[in-house]
Parts: C-alpha cells; structure tokens; sequence
C-alpha cells in the first residue's frame, strides 16, 4: 500500500498522534494503513543485550515490561511521561518515534541510548542510528514508501546512572523541556562517559556535547552538574511560543540538567 500510495498513505498504529493531526486538518491522508492486525508487529523481547520492540507494542505495555524496568529503567521512567495512561494504552513506541514530535519523551531516550531503528519497504530493510533519525519538527529519515517496523534500545551498562526529568506545566501535558542523563565512573571515582540529551529545546532531540566533555575525567560533584548545566543551556537556540519564551527554556534546560546528572549519579554504584 505504501509503495503504491507514497505519500498519500499514513500508517494507522495506535492512532494518539495521527488523529489529532486527521482532525486538526493539519493532515490529510488518502488511504490509512492500518497495521493493528499484523500480530508479529506486537513484540518486546531482550535480544544481544538489546530491547527489540515492534512497530505494535504499546507504550504501557513496554512501560510494565519487566525487562525493561530492569535493564533499561530510564525508558520505563520516560514513559511514565508520555501523556496519560489511556494514551500509553492505545500509543506505541514505535509510533512516537516515527512521529517525532520536538516535545517528546522517547526520541529524547533514543538518542542517548544510541538506539537503531528498523525501516522496511518492498525495497527491503535498512537500519537507521537514531542520531540520524530525527531531521526536524515531526520529520524523520523515513521514506514515504517506508514503515518504522522495530527500535532497538541497548540495555544499560551494568553499574551505570541514569536520569530523566521533564517539566511541563501539567501532568501529562508536552514537556516544556527533558532531559536524558547517562553516567558511568572509575572505580577511582572519576567519570569515564557522560551522555546528556534535551528535548523541547531545538526541531529534534539535542545533545549537549560540551557539558558532557565537561565531566569526563572529572569527580562528580553537584557544583560540576550546575557548571554543566549552565553550560548545556549557552549553546542552546530554543523556540520561544505561547507556553514558553526562548530565554525561559534556557533558564530551565540549565535546571533540569542538573537535575537529570544529579539522578544519575545517585543511581551509581558508591565508592569503595
């Protein structure tokens, strides 16, 4: 259908972004393909230390799911996020993503996970780094004959932190800004990786690359996780709108930074 269709067809999954989009006129498919059907599609199963989860598997569904409370807890926290229970009851992850919304939870979670994505078409299947995945506001390297089939979150380090806070003015409604904080230290006490991601701050998910240079080799303390905070928010550009001005989600990018990296550290194992 999509080969055939292109861009006239939309794929029909759990339907939470689609249509409000359908009803807002701010999309207007021709043909709806709807892949509720195609059980194979509903999976989540832990395969080479990855969590594969198909184009149907629902968002509360891999929110519940054991494996990933355990191995990949920051995806599980991140979907306690997303809208409100009926919406993760009918939504899938798979959808979120290939919707892309910039105010999204796990686009955010994708790339600091350094997630693959899977696209097939009848032209066959290639796998996409989330990095390059999302290329502005609810676009996405898909083609229009492609269908997001699968994502592939790897599951946490062992011994790693991690941290996911968002602001929003109401439970459940878009985040203003998120943020996505991994963590790993020496047994020296002295950090060996940082990864820091902000969503609601630019077209697609950030990553703050300086603030994450600015704890490697260094002790992690709360006065490093405020330095990086406030030096995630200088390179920042966010949109200024009716909820927010440009200068607001700054201020409050630097805050939540702080707020994700001290989560994560807290997550780690102690000292000694």
């Amino acid at each position: 259908m999509l080969a055939a269709r292109g861009p006239d067809a939309k794929i029909l999954a759990g339907g939470q972004s689609l249509m409000p989009l359908m009803n807002m006129r701010l999309v207007r498919p021709a043909v709806l393909v709807d892949i509720n059907h195609i059980r194979s599609l509903a999976y989540m199963r832990m395969e080479n230390g990855q969590l594969a989860i198909g184009a149907v598997a629902r968002a509360r569904d891999v929110e519940l799911w054991p494996a990933a409370r355990e191995r990949c807890p920051i995806l599980a926290e991140a979907l306690r996020w997303v809208g409100h229970a009926e919406i993760r009851n009918r939504g899938t992850v798979c959808g979120s993503l290939a919707h892309a919304d910039p105010a999204a939870e796990l686009p955010v979670v994708a790339v600091a996970l350094d997630a693959e994505l899977t696209a097939e078409s009848v032209r066959g299947r290639r796998t996409i780094p989330a990095a390059r995945f999302f290329l502005s506001v609810l676009t996405t390297a898909l083609e229009a004959d492609e269908v997001l089939t699968e994502v592939r979150m790897p599951a946490l380090t062992p011994g790693a932190g991690w941290g996911f806070v968002e602001f929003a003015r109401r439970r459940g409604d878009f985040a203003l800004a998120a943020v996505a904080a991994l963590l790993e230290r020496g047994s020296d006490g002295v950090c060996t990786r940082a990864r820091v991601v902000l969503g609601g701050m630019d077209a697609t998910p950030r990553r703050a690359e300086r603030a994450e240079q600015s704890l490697v080799g260094e002790r992690l303390t709360k006065e490093r996780f405020a330095a990086a905070g406030r030096e995630a928010a200088t390179s920042l550009e966010p949109p200024g709108d009716v909820h927010a001005s440009a200068e607001y989600r700054r201020k409050l990018a630097a805050v939540l930074v702080e707020r994700a990296l001290a989560a994560a550290a807290d997550r780690l194992p102690r000292e000694g």
